[in-house]
């Protein structure tokens, strides 16, 4: 141990947002449990890179007995995390993981063009997110086909609203990726229920084969609803699918 300068992060302060994660080059500081945390001493180098990333000023460089800063050790470090990221289409700050409060809306009635999004999480490509991101922990499931919510006008309100997210198409996306991804998705977060919104069309029927996939794989067990919507923007079915129906 030697006393040198060193991250500190104020988690009253951070939100989760991971612009300190891609400014980081070391790999010292990831998102664990919706905050920017300090992973390990030795692969901060204590030069503060990560500093004017951080909108809410959270993070600052403090001097403190700490293990040395190990360049090799931070080199392989990132590799590992480069590899774990490999199956992602990019590696953008686009994809870095959100957890998105909202605030709680007036009672008030408010004119359309005020009407808040019911979105509390990013990213949403069933692609691109982690299978064990905070906002997954508990809660109600909600997979949609890419086409719906530009279909279904009240998408916000009837299916978002209280429910984390992800979209994928099962015609031009790969659909045995979807199923692995969804199933540790299932494994990893104790989800209540799972609903998917799909469209009409025969291909997006897909999206719920791709569920009943990874809730059998998973190990069932989780009410599942089954949402169809018309090209029209109206709801054609809604059912229980499975042991619970």
């Amino acid at each position: 141990m030697i006393r040198r300068k060193i991250v500190h992060i104020d988690e009253e302060k951070c939100d989760g947002c991971g612009q300190c994660v891609d400014a980081c080059a070391e790999g010292a500081i990831q998102i664990v449990d919706g905050k920017a945390r300090l992973v390990s001493d030795t692969y901060c180098d204590g030069l503060g890179d990560c500093l004017g990333e951080c909108p809410q000023g959270a993070i600052t460089v403090e001097e403190r007995e700490a293990e040395p800063f190990d360049e090799e050790a931070a080199k392989e470090h990132v590799q590992r995390l480069t590899q774990k990221e490999s199956k992602l289409p990019c590696g953008c700050p686009g994809s870095s993981v959100k957890e998105i409060v909202r605030p709680t809306p007036p009672d008030a009635q408010t004119p359309c063009e005020m009407v808040s999004s019911e979105l509390t999480n990013w990213p949403v490509q069933l692609t691109l997110v982690p299978p064990d991101a905070p906002y997954f922990k508990g809660a109600d499931l909600l997979v949609v086909a890419d086409c719906v919510p530009f279909a279904f006008a009240g998408f916000h309100e009837r299916f978002l609203r209280g429910k984390p997210v992800v979209v994928g198409c099962p015609k031009l996306d790969d659909p045995e990726s979807h199923a692995e991804k969804l199933t540790e998705i299932l494994k990893c977060s104790s989800i209540k229920t799972l609903t998917v919104v799909h469209m009409e069309v025969p291909c997006c029927s897909g999206l719920t084969r791709i569920a009943e996939a990874a809730l059998e794989a998973s190990g069932g067990g989780i009410p599942f609803h089954d949402v169809t919507i018309g090209i029209r923007g109206e709801v054609l079915k809604e059912e229980l699918v499975g042991e619970e129906a």
